[in-house]
């Protein structure tokens, strides 16, 4: 296959970040996908209504030219969260799910939740008013191996909170390991898992391939091959309980390039490249559409878009870095060949035959 037409993707799991970054790095997004679960870990993090509504409008003032893209916002878990606003969200129209990070688990995630009996008024609202709870699955406890703490957070978190609230809608975002694929399958509705690039193409191998790799280190960390490849059959397999999320993380080089180097992958550039290229490999390409611009819209109960994109198998060479004015973005494959790409007009609009 030389050419692939789909019905234009959502990306369900991006971070954005703010002020000159979120400028930079939009466009690269914004360009492809109609729509994106905006995560709201900024300092400080976006915990009610009013500020997620400023950073919606923020976003909109960054969109390119004639772009439509729409940003779908989400609140940031607290102990502190009042079921008040949560129902204001709800009611809101634009913000559409609520993230729940395990204090400490990962980037800006240290005002997240302590313990989750802390928030259980929180998430029986929750349950009640329909609104997605978005979690990184994975322990803090720092005596749990990095590589463990997603399935311990299954065993120890998710399910017990699962057969406690069995009317909670749940993402369970970037998943890893064969346990998580194994639980989202469990469960006939209500419970749904987002997939990165990165994660159903690399193993933990590739964080260490020749030398220390930053720019492949994010969290939860790459994994064994078996569980790349559970997580890639569960991608591929058709089944409306997996869907795309980039998880796209910019951080500068010298914040990745450091003595603590930041985890995030900045994938956005090319995050339906690096799809194609693992549905490929996977002989499921066929299958791309659905899990790029069905499934997840279908969870959100959102309708599907109409626009459609087009892929084109010809190689291009990802670039070394993308500038900033908060400094130079090393991106997943930077300076590789790459066999898929985007198709654009000569307005470098993305390109389906419909232009005219």
């Amino acid at each position: 296959m030389r050419e692939l037409t789909l019905t234009r993707p959502d990306d369900w799991h991006l971070h954005l970040r703010d002020g000159a970054m979120l400028t930079a790095v939009l466009p690269a997004t914004a360009t492809v996908f109609g729509r994106a679960i905006v995560m709201p870990n900024l300092r400080p993090p976006i915990t009610t209504v009013a500020q997620a509504a400023a950073y919606r409008e923020r976003i909109l003032a960054a969109r390119p030219p004639r772009s439509d893209f729409v940003p779908l916002m989400t609140l940031y878990l607290t102990d502190a969260t009042a079921p008040e606003e949560l129902r204001l969200a709800r009611q809101s129209g634009f913000i559409h799910g609520v993230k729940l990070y395990p204090a400490g688990a990962t980037t800006h995630s240290e005002a997240g939740v302590t313990h989750i009996d802390r928030i259980l008024p929180a998430l029986e609202t929750l349950a009640e008013i329909g609104l997605p709870l978005l979690v990184h699955g994975e322990v803090t406890d720092p005596s749990v191996d990095v590589f463990d703490r997603e399935a311990r957070y299954i065993d120890t978190v998710l399910g017990p909170l699962l057969e406690r609230l069995p009317g909670l809608k749940v993402v369970f975002e970037h998943i890893t390991t064969a346990q998580a694929v194994d639980f989202v399958r469990s469960r006939a509705q209500g419970l749904a898992a987002t997939i990165t690039p990165q994660h159903l193409l690399y193993n933990r191998n590739a964080l260490f391939q020749g030398g220390l790799r930053p720019h492949y280190y994010c969290l939860p960390v790459l994994k064994a091959e078996r569980h790349r490849s559970a997580v890639l059959e569960a991608a591929t397999s058709g089944d409306p309980r997996f869907f795309l999320g980039t998880d796209s993380a910019p951080h500068s080089r010298m914040a990745k390039e450091s003595a603590c180097g930041c985890a995030g992958i900045y994938s956005a550039p090319l995050a339906l490249p690096l799809y194609a290229e693992a549905f490929e490999q996977a002989g499921h390409l066929g299958r791309l559409e659905a899990f790029a611009a069905f499934h997840g819209a279908d969870f959100y109960g959102l309708p599907r878009n109409q626009a459609k994109i087009t892929l084109i198998r010809e190689n291009w060479r990802v670039p070394a870095s993308y500038p900033t004015p908060d400094g130079e973005l090393i991106p997943l494959r930077a300076g590789e060949v790459l066999p898929w790409q985007v198709a654009t007009d000569a307005q470098n609009r993305p390109w389906a035959g419909d232009h005219p």
